[in-house]
C-alpha cells in the first residue's frame, strides 16, 4: 500500500454540508446503508479532525459510532498513518524500539520502568509515548519518573538529547498530537474509550524497527497485528499487559501477537502467535498499596520483591527478544536477569 500520497476517490460532501459530514454518514446510515472506512478515507477524516477542521457535535459521534460498530484494521491503520503524516518527527532521529504507555497502573507498582532502565542500559534506545490523566487512580509513567528524577521530554531536540545521554526518553502524546490527546481525556465526559486508545499505541512516530504494544482486551490484538502490516512496520509485538501496559505478568503464560513484514518486502508479511510459560506454580496476592518507594527499596537491593522482579526481568527478556538481541526466550531471560543483576544499586540512593 502506497502510504506517502491519499487517493483521489474520497466521498464529496453534498450541496450545503460540512467536509466531515460524509464520514458520519458512512459510519451511521442505518444497518443497510453504514459500511467501514478504507484507509484513505479514515486517514483524510483523521487529518480533517487533527487540523481542527471538525465540529465537536460531528467528532462526538464520530467516535462513538466507531466505538459500537468497532474499527477495522484498514480504518486503525489510516488513522495512525493520519498522525504521523502531521507529527513532524524528524527522520535522523533513530531508535531501536517503540514503547507506548496509555494505560496507567492501579494493581501493581510500574515495574515495566526498570525493564526500560535495564534495556537503555545495553544499548538499546527506547523511545515511550503515552498519555496520563485520563483515569482517576491510576499511577502513570510520568509521576513515576518524576519520582526518580527523570524529565519528560517536551520536544523533538530534547528527545534527541535524552536519548543521546541515557538511552531512553518519554514524549507524551500531547506534544507531538495535541488532538489525539484531548480525545483521550474525553473518555470520562463519554463513559467509553473511543479508538483513539487504540491507534495512539500504533504511531511509532520515529519508525523504529520494532513496536511493543501493550493492550488490555486480547481480542483487539489481531486487528493490531494487520494495521501493523498496513502501516508496514518492520516487526510488531503485541501482548496482553498488567493493567493494559507493557508489563508481563509473570504469575500467566503470556501470548505475544506477532507481525512481521517479509525481509525482501515482498508479500502480506507474517502473522504468528508465540507463548511464554508462567514464572510462578501460585499466583501472588496484589499488595494493598502501591507506590515508588517500595520499588527504590528493591532496586537498591534492601528488599525483595518476587513479583516486581519477575516482572521486570521477563519485560525486559520479552523486549530483548522481539528486538534480536537474543534468539530464544531462555536465552533472552538469562540475559535479562544478568542486566538486573548487575544494575547499579547506588541509582536511586535514598534522600
Amino acid at each position: 500500500m502506497d502510504l506517502k500520497q491519499p487517493s483521489s476517490a474520497l466521498p464529496k460532501p453534498k450541496p450545503g454540508e460540512h467536509p466531515f459530514a460524509p464520514y458520519v454518514r458512512i459510519l451511521g446510515k442505518g444497518k443497510r446503508g453504514s459500511r467501514s472506512l478504507t484507509f484513505d478515507e479514515a486517514r483524510h477524516a483523521m487529518a480533517l479532525i487533527l487540523r481542527g477542521e471538525v465540529e465537536d457535535v460531528q467528532l462526538g459521534a464520530f467516535l462513538m459510532l466507531l466505538r459500537v460498530k468497532e474499527e477495522t484494521p484498514e480504518e486503525l491503520a489510516g488513522f495512525v498513518q493520519a498522525v504521523r503524516d502531521q507529527a513532524q518527527a524528524p527522520a535522523s532521529l533513530q531508535v531501536d524500539l517503540d514503547w507506548s504507555s496509555y494505560a496507567g497502573k492501579r494493581r501493581h507498582n510500574p515495574w515495566f520502568l526498570f525493564s526500560i532502565l535495564l534495556l537503555a542500559e545495553h544499548g538499546l534506545r527506547v523511545f515511550v509515548h503515552g498519555a496520563e490523566g485520563h483515569t482517576p487512580e491510576r499511577i502513570y509513567l510520568s509521576e513515576a519518573m518524576a519520582d526518580f528524577g527523570f524529565r519528560t521530554a517536551e520536544s523533538w531536540d530534547e528527545v534527541k538529547s535524552q536519548l543521546d545521554s541515557q538511552g531512553f526518553s518519554y514524549l507524551p502524546l500531547a506534544r507531538f498530537a495535541k488532538p489525539l490527546a484531548e480525545m483521550i481525556d474525553l473518555r470520562p465526559i463519554m463513559g467509553l474509550r473511543s479508538p483513539v486508545h487504540s491507534l495512539a499505541r500504533l504511531i511509532n512516530p520515529l519508525g523504529a524497527r520494532t513496536v511493543l504494544q501493550g493492550i488490555f482486551h486480547p481480542p483487539y490484538a489481531p486487528m493490531h497485528q494487520q494495521a501493523g502490516l498496513l502501516l508496514g512496520y518492520q516487526h510488531l509485538a503485541v501482548i496482553r499487559g498488567e493493567g493494559g501496559e507493557i508489563e508481563r505478568n509473570p504469575d500467566n503464560a503470556l501470548k505475544v501477537f506477532q507481525a512481521t513484514l517479509a525481509e525482501d518486502g515482498v508479500g502480506e508479511g507474517r502473522l504468528a502467535e508465540v507463548t511464554w510459560p508462567a514464572l510462578f506454580e501460585r499466583r501472588h496476592v496484589k499488595p494493598e498499596t502501591i507506590g515508588m518507594e517500595a520499588m527504590r527499596r528493591v532496586w537498591r537491593g534492601e528488599e525483595r520483591d518476587s513479583y516486581g522482579e519477575a516482572a521486570t526481568v521477563s519485560t525486559a527478556a520479552l523486549a530483548l527478544l522481539e528486538t534480536g538481541r537474543a534468539d530464544s526466550q531462555e536465552k533472552a531471560m538469562a540475559l535479562a536477569q544478568r542486566l538486573w543483576d548487575g544494575r547499579d544499586k547506588t541509582r536511586f540512593a535514598a534522600s
